[in-house]
């Protein structure tokens, strides 16, 4: 404890070293790592490299990483052809960049090394989250109990190895002669909240306990004799206050003094009876050197990442409740607290380490490289906005994946209603927008990130107004944006559905954001934009989504820009569930996302009976993209909606596939493979419509005309002009073309070729045209 990189490679140039590897742990290494074909392994600490050449001797391709320049240049000078790639690294500190974040291990070693790093747990687990399924973490130690006391730095005691262990949700422990060898699996055991064995006294108990973060945006959490983690803290000292509490119980556990804190909630639960209340003390910096100032309390102090915190083992109850209340929902499944923010306005706290960083700029690079991206101010705001600080229970790897959304909110059914998007698509729909600086936006479905996007976007002078139904999403958009914001986004409770009441400038919104899946145009979103102002919406047209771009003129926007997507779906008053039907004891369901139901009579017994089939003519090579055809027929197409089939199902060859119902007979798109070949750029294609019902031939020909109609006339020319216009809008006054209508909207899609004599075609969608 306590060596610096420099004492290390002094230690290494005057020729110093460690024992050499035994037999003892050769052996328990051929029997409990055996290296399986193709097998990784990293080697940590792996100083002059022996046991990282034992390792490439077994069959592993191996990594050896020290901090010592001195120790890798002996080991490249005593094992010159060892199929061995030797890093330099401080795997504590560093990047782990040189690692390669494509690369997975089968086996992690610590030999003789683990005793010398001091956020041990935290490591551990990180390299562990770099293990394939099934690998392994091997940690060989010195124990105190067979080391001198002048040598006690190089070994574990039994609450360190408690410490070290837990969180794992296999951990095997085999003595080695006088060593410890401990073999551990599985790096992610659920964290349980954990109360203290000493029953409370008294008739309440009051304390405060502090959370502080380091350069690293790092929490700090001590491992106690109770064997649990907690906070610093303890319990409040006669009339002092709240926070003058917090800041002397990290003093006096740490050694670390706060040069500003905040109470940020008072929680209230009870502990075997007697009625607990716990004030969450922000700190927002320190100084001093850490120490485990009260060993009679604390084995150790360890620096964690947020995003592990449901990893950890056993955690104080009130010490996972006050982590709770700075990250909402960074640990899951918490026994049940009664929570009082406290108003007062708490300033950004920074820290992040030098691997978020290079995440986020490979990101920003992936999504500008992809076009998403080509203004400077959306670059810009994705190289600097912290993506990971939003979703702080993710890890960085995929909080900065540029193609996934990270969901951040489930319903009891475990069904996706808030995440960050894809940042692609993020970048995609700031740029839409067009702002400039000094604007002020709506956001309709909260999160955080995005809203900050937005802000970094309009400058110091902007202001971002995001809104949301879920009380939990807007208290977490606030908190996270306190903890990593700009200071420019108002969270705000409430139907995004109505806009933001109260908040709308005096010339409107210079622009409005949608980020969830809308079923419908709400005319609060128009009438709170200013004239020339942009609507963003990812729009569901017979339940395929697209983001919209659209430009008010009056009481009418006009559609620029269309972008495919999928988002969450509405939760506010106009949130829709689509009709359905189930045929064939459920087996295949028919359903109108747009619309009233059409009737089902006879379809049951025509399932089962015989199909008719219709070819389209189009055959297509390789990777095909129809994501107009999809909008083409859910917009021209009378009697159109889906149909989806269990996995497996018999009676028809689709999971999920566009159709449609007329006469009591139902069609639908499908495709059969002409020829197969190795390269899926050489594989051809032909798409086929499957009937059934009395008039399966008319509604097959129909779909199939459809389907020639836009390969003929659509697929080049790709999305069609658009206009969406208040509903109740007379029929005489909307353009021609196909008139998709919406509760609160008509849409006219002016498809080419389907624009011939100046009238509307009208679909039976809202229930008012047939």
């Amino acid at each position: 404890m306590g060596i610096t990189p420099a004492d290390w490679s002094e230690h290494y140039t005057q020729g110093r070293g460690f024992r050499r590897l035994g037999n003892e742990e050769k052996t328990l290494l051929v029997e409990h790592a055996p290296a399986p074909e193709g097998g990784r392994a990293l080697d940590v600490g792996c100083g002059t490299g022996e046991m990282s050449v034992y390792l490439a001797s077994l069959g592993y391709e191996v990594d050896a990483v020290d901090l010592a320049d001195s120790a890798l240049a002996r080991a490249r000078k005593d094992y010159p052809d060892a199929s061995v790639r030797w890093l330099r690294l401080d795997i504590e500190r560093d990047d782990p960049a040189p690692l390669d974040d494509t690369l997975l291990y089968d086996l992690v070693v610590f030999r003789l090394s683990v005793a010398f790093v001091n956020d041990r747990t935290r490591v551990l687990h990180a390299l562990g989250r770099r293990l394939r399924e099934g690998g392994t973490v091997l940690v060989i130690t010195p124990l105190a109990a067979h080391t001198s006391a002048e040598k006690r730095h190089i070994a574990l005691d039994e609450d360190e190895i408690s410490a070290l262990t837990c969180g794992w949700t296999s951990v095997q422990r085999i003595a080695v002669g006088d060593l410890v060898a401990l073999v551990l699996r599985g790096p992610c055991a659920d964290t349980v909240a954990t109360e203290r064995s000493v029953p409370a006294t008294g008739n309440a108990v009051a304390g405060a306990l502090t959370v502080v973060t380091d350069e690293y945006g790092r929490v700090l959490l001590g491992w106690s004799k109770r064997g649990m983690w907690e906070l610093a803290g303890g319990k409040i000292d006669g009339a002092e206050s709240l926070d003058g509490a917090g800041v002397r119980e990290l003093a006096e556990e740490t050694g670390l003094r706060a040069t500003g804190a905040t109470v940020l909630a008072i929680l209230t639960d009870a502990a075997q009876g007697v009625p607990r209340v716990t004030a969450v003390i922000r700190i927002a910096g320190f100084t001093g050197a850490l120490t485990t100032a009260e060993p009679h309390k604390f084995t150790r102090w360890e620096w964690h990442d947020p995003h592990a915190l449901g990893c950890l083992g056993p955690l104080f109850t009130p010490a996972a409740q006050a982590l709770d209340a700075v990250w909402p929902g960074v640990i899951p499944n918490l026994p049940p607290v009664h929570a009082y923010p406290h108003a007062a306005e708490l300033a950004p706290v920074p820290g992040e380490s030098a691997e978020a960083v290079r995440l986020r700029r490979r990101m920003a690079d992936s999504v500008i490289a992809g076009g998403w991206a080509p203004s400077a101010a959306v670059q810009e705001a994705l190289r600097t906005v912290p993506r990971h600080r939003f979703a702080p229970e993710t890890d960085l790897k995929t909080a900065y994946d540029d193609d996934l959304a990270v969901v951040t909110r489930r319903d009891k059914n475990g069904k996706a209603t808030s995440s960050v998007s894809a940042a692609w698509l993020q970048a995609d729909m700031a740029e839409q927008l067009q702002l400039k600086p000094g604007a002020t936006v709506l956001e309709v479905g909260s999160g955080g990130y995005n809203a900050e996007l937005l802000a970094h976007v309009v400058g110091p002078a902007g202001r971002v107004v995001t809104v949301d139904v879920d009380p939990y999403v807007v208290h977490r958009t606030q908190r996270l944006c306190a903890e990593a914001g700009s200071g420019r986004v108002t969270a705000v409770l409430g139907d995004g559905g109505l806009g933001a009441p109260g908040h709308v400038p005096a010339q409107g919104f210079d622009g409005a954001m949608i980020t969830h899946n809308a079923a419908d145009i709400a005319p609060a979103w128009r009438e709170q934009l200013r004239e020339g102002a942009r609507l963003v919406v990812p729009l569901e047209m017979g339940g395929y989504t697209r983001s919209l771009t659209l430009v008010r003129r009056g009481e009418v926007l006009h559609c620029e820009h269309w972008t495919y997507c999928g988002f969450v779906r509405d939760r506010g008053a106009a949130a829709r569930t689509a009709p359905t039907v189930q045929l064939a004891d459920g087996e295949v369901t028919v359903r109108w996302e747009d619309g009233e139901p059409r009737d089902t009579s006879g379809l049951e017994e025509a399932l089962r009976g015989p199909r008719c089939e219709r070819s389209t003519g189009l055959v297509v090579r390789g990777t095909f993209n129809f994501e107009t055809l999809q909008v083409y027929a859910a917009t021209t197409l009378p009697g159109f909606c889906r149909l989806t089939a269990r996995e497996g199902s018999a009676l028809v060859a689709q999971q999920d596939a566009a159709a449609t119902l007329s006469d009591g007979s139902l069609a639908y798109l499908t495709y059969r493979k002409v020829k197969d070949a190795p390269d899926p750029a050489d594989r051809l294609t032909e798409f086929f419509i499957h009937a059934y019902g009395p008039a399966a031939s008319e509604v097959a020909e129909q779909f199939a005309d459809c389907v020639r109609t836009w390969n003929q006339k659509v697929r080049e020319s790709g999305y069609p002009p658009m206009t969406v216009h208040p509903a109740g809008t007379p029929d005489a006054q909307l353009p021609a073309g196909d008139v998709l209508d919406k509760p609160s909207a008509r849409l006219v899609f002016q498809w080419p070729g389907r624009v011939t004599d100046g009238t509307q075609n009208l679909l039976t969608t809202g229930g008012q045209h047939v």
